[in-house]
Order: C-alpha cells, then structure tokens, then sequence
C-alpha cells in the first residue's frame, strides 16, 4: 500500500505531469482518494520553494550555455509568458486568485511548477505564492478526482 502511495508521490512531483497525473493513478489503483490526494497535493509542493527561490536565477545562468542554452531560454520565457498573463488578467489585486486559478484549472501548461516560476517573475513574496498554489493545487486534485471517478463510473471500469 504504501509503495502505491509513493508511486503517487513521485507523479505528482514531475513537472507538466504533476498533481493532474498523481491523482488518477492513485484513483484508477484503487487507493483512498481524500488521502491520496493530500500525499499527491503535499508532494506536488514539495518542489515550491526551492523553485521559488532558484529556479530563475538558474535559468538565466543556464541560458547561453552551449548545450541547455534553449531549453533554459524555453523556460524563461514561458514563465515570463505566464506573469504577463496572470498580471494583464488579474491586475495587482487579483493576482492572487489569479495565480490560485492559473494553477488549479487542470490544463496543459499550468501547474504548480509553471505558476510558481511566473510568482517568482512577478515578485509575489513566497507567502501568498505558496498559498495561492497550495489552494490551486488542492482545486486540480478536487477536478482530477471528480473527473476520473465520473470518468470510471461512466465507462464501468
């Protein structure tokens, strides 16, 4: 049981796959959901901080180097990409629930990692980031959970 918990763990700590991946798993292997989703939601923010905190400045480090050059630059620019939209969609104010729903609506691109990186372009202080993707990812699981039950009981399997 608890292999199949770590198995959800580790999902939900990959980048682009993350929460949206770790909760069906956990689902469709039969595990208690309200607690698989709080083992997929802590180990999907497990990386927060330290994205947060350094994954810009690697980044930008790593941009003219010769062999990652273009996927640091991809990187870069796709966070920069989300602050500008999170900034022009939820001015100052908003940004926060912004951010919330930016990292909770479960679709390709979003997430806690990306949403993350585009706090830390938009200087958003660590508190409220890690809140508002904290709460953004616990609204994916809720969708990912919902979806792949409904998804199950439809299909009978």
């Amino acid at each position: 049981m608890l292999k199949k918990y770590l198995i959800c763990a580790f999902v939900s700590m990959v980048p682009l796959i993350e929460l949206r991946g770790g909760v069906p798993i956990a689902v469709g292997m039969g595990l208690n959901y309200p607690t698989a989703l709080i083992v997929c939601a802590i180990a999907n923010m497990l990386p927060v901080p330290v994205i947060y905190f350094f994954a810009r400045k690697v980044l930008e480090w790593g941009r003219d180097k010769k062999y990652i050059g273009k996927f640091f630059t991809f990187c870069l620019e796709k966070g920069e990409r989300g602050g500008r939209k999170l900034r022009a969609a939820a001015g100052r104010r908003g940004l926060f629930v912004a951010l919330m729903l930016f990292v909770g609506i479960p679709l390709p691109g979003t997430g806690a990692w990306t949403g993350t990186l585009a706090a830390s372009f938009l200087n958003m202080g660590i508190k409220s980031t890690s809140l508002a993707v904290s709460l953004g990812v616990i609204l994916a699981g809720i969708i990912m959970g919902t979806v792949t039950m409904t998804g199950l009981h439809i299909f009978g399997l």
